[in-house]
């Protein structure tokens, strides 16, 4: 079993690029320019707030978090944004399936703080954002009302043989 760790970076619109955007301004020509734009293909958008605790995912005796899943959404966008502790989210592009180990090299993880907003693509892999401290993060959450029926999953360990730890500096 190959363990990876990833160092949460932080959320910019380059580094987030390939798996959704951070909104801009209302003035901002970018401003639901291309696949900037929400997508509801059941026409069920819904609006939100959950929250995910820090014991829901193992933990290293260095602090690093263990994502063993990733989680996905073909028929819709989903906005996320922490409200009240910093968080740590990781994330892969839509186009790969796991079935190729090497897929692993893809994912990314990125640390959040209270306010920071990010739209993942539809299709796009994700595990949290789960919080760096005992307090849950409560999450602004904008995503389809039926998401369970579009909620596909893998078990990294399964089907990649890995492992990611999270791990956040500074």
């Amino acid at each position: 079993m190959r363990t990876m760790t990833i160092t949460a970076g932080a959320v910019t619109a380059e580094a987030f690029a390939p798996f959704g955007w951070l909104p801009v301004d209302d003035t901002d020509p970018a401003d639901g320019a291309g696949d900037r734009t929400l997508a509801f293909e059941w026409g069920d958008p819904h609006c939100n707030v959950i929250a995910h605790a820090f014991d829901e995912v193992e933990h290293t005796a260095d602090g690093a978090a263990r994502c063993t899943r990733l989680y996905r959404h073909d028929s819709h966008t989903q906005v996320l944004m922490p409200t009240n502790v910093e968080a740590i989210v990781a994330v892969a592009p839509a186009s790969v399936d796991f079935s190729d180990p090497a897929d692993v090299d893809t994912v990314r993880a990125f640390h959040l703080r209270p306010g920071d907003v990010f739209v993942l693509h539809r299709g796009t892999w994700h595990w949290g954002p789960f919080p760096l401290g005992p307090e849950p993060v409560r999450l602004l959450n904008v995503q389809a009302r039926g998401y369970l029926g579009d909620n596909a999953h893998v078990d990294l360990p399964e089907a990649a043989k890995a492992i990611i730890e999270v791990a956040v500096t500074g």
